[in-house]
């Protein structure tokens, strides 16, 4: 699939555009399913893709506010400028045929480059003004950001918080020029620059057995339940009684860490959070122990591998002069055995320029 555009813009400004540039602005090209190629609407491959996440015509016409009538025949038409089925529908339920299941999975990222251009077109309309910087939570980037504004003085710098789910996201839909973030994530079609390491703490009920302990190790975990993805912390994972039991309960869709930790405080379960984030984070209900056996968390700050960017460029320069070390731990509020602020990143583990690109072998642990 290439992108080839968008009309948004056109329609924003009341601008008709003429036959050519529609067909050029909202549009994509679509090859590789057999033999056959086409150029597709976006606002179809929308629908497609409403009904393919729903698995249900109703629901995807409710949730994109048209008729299901509608819905149907702008599917059909998907389907005949492919030339392909994409979904087997009979009066229990609608599936995805193997086409269908490519289509979705090559939808997503192509939709969030639409999306992406639109927003970048829209920046470079108003002018190079603006800066967007993303961050994770626990994570100080006031220094960097003033160095920033104090370099480019005419220059609009906003800051954008991001979660475990968005935060490489932003950079592929042009939210944000950069993004400080946490690893593991995935690097695809991203720079990333390493900036420090920093260790991992159990976040406890207070009534926790282990509470009021100023280090534990990860066995002391293992018959607890862990509030996040398993994967997110491969050490407790391997190790847990309900990952060998097979009798783990599911885990809600936390968006915050404010909302991991109400459950936390409420009895729940427990979570692993980077030190930086625990201090940040600190409130009553829950006791913080420091894990002495597991990798530190790493920070790094990326950007679209695509850009040709000098106020990325300088901006690189400035985070790795000012790292977004969070706040110190203040007396009462964490163990003070636990180590005071993050560690750096040893130069080794970067290229000589210390700038670690897509797929490079930086030690990463798998702290959320």
């Amino acid at each position: 699939m290439t992108l080839t555009g968008d009309t948004m813009m056109w329609e924003q400004k009341g601008v008709p555009p003429s036959k050519t540039c529609w067909r050029a602005c909202h549009t994509v090209e679509v090859s590789g399913m057999e033999e056959s190629m086409a150029d597709v609407d976006l606002r179809k491959l929308r629908y497609f893709v409403a009904v393919a996440e729903q698995l249900h015509f109703g629901r995807a016409a409710e949730a994109l506010h048209i008729a299901q009538p509608v819905l149907s025949r702008q599917i059909r038409a998907l389907e005949d400028e492919l030339t392909v089925q994409l979904f087997v529908r009979d009066k229990r339920a609608t599936e995805l045929t193997p086409a269908g299941r490519q289509l979705l999975a090559d939808a997503g990222p192509l939709l969030a480059s639409a999306d992406a251009l639109r927003r970048r077109v829209a920046r470079a309309a108003r002018g190079p003004g603006s800066f967007t910087i993303g961050f994770m939570p626990g994570l100080i980037v006031t220094e960097a950001v003033r160095a920033l504004a104090g370099r480019h003085p005419q220059l609009t710098v906003n800051v954008l918080r991001t979660n475990w789910d968005d935060q490489t996201e932003v950079l592929h839909d042009g939210r944000a020029d950069v993004s400080y973030i946490r690893l593991p994530v995935d690097q695809s079609g991203l720079q990333v620059q390493a900036l420090l390491a920093e260790p991992r703490v159990a976040a406890l009920p207070s009534g926790h057995q282990l509470a009021g302990k100023d280090t534990i190790t990860i066995a002391d975990l293992a018959d607890s339940h862990l509030l996040q993805d398993p994967d997110a912390v491969p050490e407790w994972r391997d190790i847990a009684a309900e990952m060998r039991t097979r009798r783990r309960r599911s885990v809600p869709a936390f968006r915050t860490v404010e909302e991991k930790l109400e459950h936390v405080a409420a009895g729940h379960g427990i979570v692993v959070l980077p030190l930086s984030t625990a201090v940040f984070y600190t409130r009553p209900g829950i006791a913080y122990s420091y894990v002495s056996d597991i990798p530190p968390n790493q920070v790094c700050l990326a950007w679209d591998a695509t850009r040709r960017s000098r106020l990325i460029q300088d901006f690189a320069g400035l985070a790795a002069d000012h790292p977004p070390v969070a706040s110190t731990a203040e007396p009462g509020r964490v163990s003070p055995s636990m180590p005071p602020a993050p560690a750096q990143i040893p130069a080794s583990w970067c290229h000589p320029d210390g700038v670690a690109s897509a797929g490079s072998a930086i030690p990463v642990s798998d702290a959320q």
